[in-house]
């Protein structure tokens, strides 16, 4: 899938999102890698060998106080290789994937740790 219809499907996905979210969601920039990084310096809860299909990297807005400025804005990478993987290129699956890997990271802005969206996304969209 070329990049630009990869970016446009995570665009998508993020106006899927509730608009009670969106209107949440503050100073986070949403970016697309091709593929996973090599794991950075200092990065935590990454295991190598991982299959990763996004990231968050920022202040969680739990963790925002009244010091919260002039800041750069947190990141969410979501990585187009490993989801066409793990969809067999299907565009339908990919969509929806990147639907739950964008509201995952999006938990991670919101200050949930990944026990607490696990717990979330098995109610969401494992039980429909």
């Amino acid at each position: 899938m070329r990049t630009e219809d990869f970016e446009q499907i995570v665009e998508d996905a993020i106006l899927r999102l509730s608009d009670k979210t969106k209107n949440k969601i503050s100073n986070v920039a949403f970016l697309v890698e091709d593929d996973v990084r090599t794991r950075r310096y200092g990065e935590r809860n990454i295991k190598l060998g991982q299959i990763l299909l996004g990231l968050y990297e920022g202040i969680p807005r739990t963790h925002r106080g009244e010091g919260y400025s002039s800041v750069l804005p947190d990141r969410i990478t979501i990585f187009q290789k490993p989801i066409e993987d793990m969809c067999g290129g299907d565009p339908e699956k990919i969509k929806e994937l990147v639907y739950e890997v964008v509201w995952h990271e999006v938990g991670h802005h919101f200050g949930f740790g990944e026990a607490a969206i696990r717990a979330l996304e098995n109610k969401k969209f494992r039980n429909k």
